[in-house]
């Protein structure tokens, strides 16, 4: 099986069967609508892969992943075998009671059934396009494997079982809506969790193209942790761009320090040092430590002097900086 990018777009080979602008060809009727953030232009190339040299095979309990990347963009042909079960054979590793990504994918072969949280199932079987939101369960149907190709979100997908709680250096990037509260009474209850879950999957989807990894949502904001600290900053301003068009404003803050990794968390100072940096953004802007300031020296991005902030919780006075270009 190959996975191709031509114009910019996913094309996925499989069975002989080329497919490519989904929706022209099985009909508006049977695909749901998505609306993809708005990002700089990129030059588009002709390039292919294979999955069978992937050079990134994940094995979660009961399956295989194989991943390929496409210039920004992340790949994978997922196999889960017979009795596999997210919420038995995956969810101990993500730390969640749910699964969390973001699916956006084709299925090949064999058939899988998918119940969301507030109680909403479907079954996919082969040769169906399919799109599936974070907080949901799924499970192999029947005694053949379900295989699909994947192309949302797949950076992180099916590394949680390798996390243990752990120390490690990493920059941390925290997001949140600004005046959510009040928005939120302004939209209504339905509109509202319609806007934060747009929001949720656009932010996911930015973190994975700057090779950083959802750590959770927060409500009205998210938590991404990458080992760049350019790459942190970068995100942190691409979201704020990608949720324009929804009229939601956000704020960010970002830290490099030690943190605990553990399955679906992350804790330490550094994560109570980035909330506490972030609430003192205001719309639009990302706020940073000195630290972060000083692993940026030499890129292209301009500073702005924020002063020294005493971060509640927290001993001393900090010196931070607005990021500005």
């Amino acid at each position: 099986m190959w996975a191709l990018l031509f114009e910019g777009k996913p094309w996925c080979t499989a069975k002989g069967v080329l497919l490519f602008d989904f929706r022209s060809h099985i009909g508006d009727a049977h695909v749901p609508e998505i609306r993809a953030p708005q990002y700089p232009a990129v030059v588009a190339k002709l390039q292919r892969r294979k999955f069978d040299e992937s050079q990134d095979v994940r094995r979660p309990p009961k399956g295989e992943i194989k991943m390929v990347e496409l210039g920004d963009r992340v790949i994978g042909l997922v196999t889960f075998q017979p009795g596999w079960r997210w919420s038995i054979d995956m969810a101990p590793g993500a730390g969640t009671t749910s699964c969390q990504a973001h699916h956006l994918a084709y299925s090949v072969s064999g058939r899988a059934h998918i119940e969301t949280n507030d109680g909403i199932s479907m079954e996919i079987g082969p040769d169906e396009v399919f799109e599936i939101p974070p907080g949901h369960d799924a499970w192999v149907v029947g005694d053949e494997p379900w295989v699909s190709v994947d192309f949302e979100a797949m950076r992180g997908f099916g590394k949680g079982g390798e996390v243990a709680a752990r120390r490690t250096l990493a920059t941390v990037l925290m997001t949140d809506i600004v005046d959510s509260t009040a928005r939120a009474v302004d939209e209504g209850q339905g509109r509202w969790q319609d806007l934060v879950r747009i929001h949720n999957e656009r932010a996911e989807r930015v973190i994975d193209q700057h090779e950083g990894r959802l750590i959770k949502t927060t409500g009205d904001g998210v938590i991404g942790l990458f080992d760049s600290a350019e790459r942190a900053v970068r995100a942190g301003l691409a979201i704020s761009s990608a949720v324009a068009d929804l009229d939601l404003q956000i704020r960010a803050g970002v830290q490099t320090g030690e943190v605990e990794l553990s399955a679906g968390d992350v804790r330490g100072v550094v994560v109570h040092a980035t909330a506490r940096m972030m609430s003192l953004a205001g719309a639009g802007e990302v706020v940073v430590s000195s630290t972060v300031r000083d692993l940026l020296d030499g890129t292209d991005f301009q500073f702005e002097d924020f002063g020294l902030h005493t971060l509640k919780g927290l001993p001393g006075e900090r010196h931070l900086y607005r990021v500005t270009a």
